[in-house]
């Protein structure tokens, strides 16, 4: 029996699941508030935090941690590569650490498989789809100027893996279809997936898209140009206020969505006009997917934590549904994604890539 430790470090909890082969025996999942995260100057200076959370919730749930072979974790702001698993070595912690892409909760994925197979005889560290997959047609990688780039960023694991489910539950081949999936979660995603890639999709981390609960999306970029240069504010400070103290954070003073829904519901009219103005954005930016397929769209697939939010899944039925049938799936399959890609290494059935520059 191969015993797998699968470790989802995101920007508002840290998940982690134990699986014997492909029974999970154990899921957790931990929130941070804005205030349990807020004195750690860089996602780094997390480490140790998130990493004694999961050792002693292992211990405290008996698990036995020196049985756990395979530890895989969410992938990060590694450079840009192709779909696929991918052993942990020196060159991608050195590049996680770095930030060499920018700084992200997945940073800590591959870090945290990394100490706790070190910890573990014969135990193995391995990140899959990381969050730099890049499948963007070439078209979709220019910007305004010629000194920027657009970057592909954003929750591959997860969408792939609603996507590639989604497929399998209407008959078809994922690499059949043409679907615009929406990551909704502490971060914001809006891909455009043309028979099996992601040929655009909006950078999630830091600055394109909708806002989210932590995260600023697209901002006037005159606006923040004035205010870079306003002597008012640190990089550290502006970096802060674009992921981090963004979205609901800014307007709200929380990155809990469903706080947010529940003062919605209950009245509050503050929270309803910033949720709404949330849903707007997100609705703009499946049009702008389904644009990018040619309008041939098979489906909008809704999934992350806030498809758990009935107000948006009626929001975009009165929205977009005139695109496309609309499905949600709410919550995330990130962690099972990740065992079931360390149960193909397990048994020999797919061989690890190596991370290179």
């Amino acid at each position: 029996m191969h015993r797998i430790l699968a470790i989802n470090p995101g920007s508002t909890s840290t998940k982690f699941a134990v699986y014997f082969d492909s029974e999970c025996v154990l899921s957790k999942t931990i929130r941070h508030s804005f205030d349990d995260l807020f004195h750690y100057e860089t996602i780094i200076d997390q480490f140790d935090f998130r990493k004694g959370l999961i050792i002693d919730a292992l211990v405290e749930e008996g698990i036995d941690v020196d049985s756990l072979k395979f530890i895989i974790g969410r992938g990060g702001l590694t450079y840009p590569v192709e779909s696929g698993i991918y052993k942990v070595n020196n060159l991608m912690l050195k590049h996680l650490r770095e930030g060499v892409m920018g700084q992200h909760a997945s940073n800590l994925g591959p870090l945290l498989a990394d100490y706790i197979a070190l910890q573990i005889p014969n135990a193995q560290a391995f990140m899959a789809d990381p969050v730099v997959t890049d499948e963007l047609e070439d078209v979709a990688r220019v910007s305004g100027h010629a000194l920027f780039e657009r970057r592909s960023i954003f929750h591959a694991l997860n969408q792939k893996a609603k996507a590639r489910s989604h497929a399998l539950k209407t008959g078809k081949k994922y690499e059949e279809m043409n679907l615009v999936v929406a990551h909704l979660g502490g971060g914001i995603s809006i891909g455009a997936h043309k028979k099996g890639r992601v040929i655009d999709v909006n950078n999630a981390l830091n600055g394109e898209g909708p806002f989210s609960p932590e995260r600023s999306g697209s901002l006037p970029t005159g606006q923040l140009i004035d205010i870079c240069f306003s002597g008012k504010y640190t990089k550290s400070e502006v970096d802060r206020m674009v992921v981090g103290e963004g979205g609901f954070v800014s307007f709200l003073g929380t990155n809990s969505a469903q706080e947010v829904e529940n003062l919605a519901a209950s009245g509050h009219e503050k929270s309803r006009f910033y949720q709404e103005a949330l849903f707007y954005q997100v609705a703009k930016s499946i049009g702008e997917m389904a644009v990018v397929l040619n309008g041939e769209v098979d489906g909008i697939i809704l999934t992350g934590g806030m498809a758990h939010n009935k107000s948006l899944g009626n929001y975009m039925y009165q929205k977009v549904g005139f695109i496309a049938p609309i499905f949600i799936y709410p919550g995330e399959d990130e962690l099972e994604a990740l065992a079931m890609n360390a149960l193909l290494v397990a048994r020999g059935e797919v061989v690890p890539k190596e991370y290179k520059k």
